[in-house]
This record gives structure tokens, sequence and C-alpha cells, in this order.
């Protein structure tokens, strides 16, 4: 099986709660298609680099994914009609690590004023 790191922008008028049980969610779907998910996590609500649909900010997640090449499909494909979803990127890796992302990183980084 192939290994993916998905990332996934929702809109910023739904919240966070929301958006944990919309990977949730996700993570379910894929596991019926076959699939593993490794790590998910939620990075909050960014600012979008240009608005998208009006809106200027979003609430960004990535996912882990361990499966067949249908399964993301079938998940990007779900994505492209849902409404919460802004917009997402599907990336092939060679390995997936357990650590926290550079994005989250960089926040633990950051002095606390």
């Amino acid at each position: 099986m192939a290994l993916y790191e998905h990332v996934v922008i929702t809109r910023p008028d739904i919240s966070p709660a929301q958006v944990e049980t919309f990977i949730e969610e996700i993570s379910t779907f894929l596991k019926e298609k076959g699939a593993t998910v490794g790590k998910t996590e939620y990075w909050g609500l960014r600012s979008l680099a240009y608005p998208i649909k009006k809106q200027r900010k979003g609430h960004y997640s990535l996912i882990n994914i361990d499966g067949p090449a249908e399964a993301v499909h079938e998940l990007e494909r779900r994505q492209r009609i849902s409404e919460d979803v802004m917009r997402y990127m599907t990336v092939r890796v060679e390995t997936l690590s357990d650590e926290p992302s550079p994005v989250l990183s960089r926040k633990e980084r950051r002095p606390r004023d």
C-alpha cells in the first residue's frame, strides 16, 4: 500500500469540535476502505494566503494515510462535493513520520507573551 499525507482546509464558520468530528468521519471512512490512518493533527484556524470563496481564514488539518489509491481517490471525490471543505491536497510520500509536523513544532517554539 502507498503512504499519503492529506491536508484539508475547512470553512472558518464551523467550530473546532466539528472539525474534529469531520476528521474522525474521514478516518472511519478510510478504515472501511482498507486504509490505515496514522497521526492526525489539527493545526487550528489560520489565515489563508489568498481569499477562497470570500473567506480569509480556514481550519487546517493533517491526516497520514497508509492505504490503497482507490480509497484516497474516493476520499478526494467526497471532499470535492462537501460544502465544509474549501481546499484539500494529498501528497504521496516515501515514509510517514510520527513526530509532530513542522507547523506544530513552530507553534511550540514560539515564545508566549
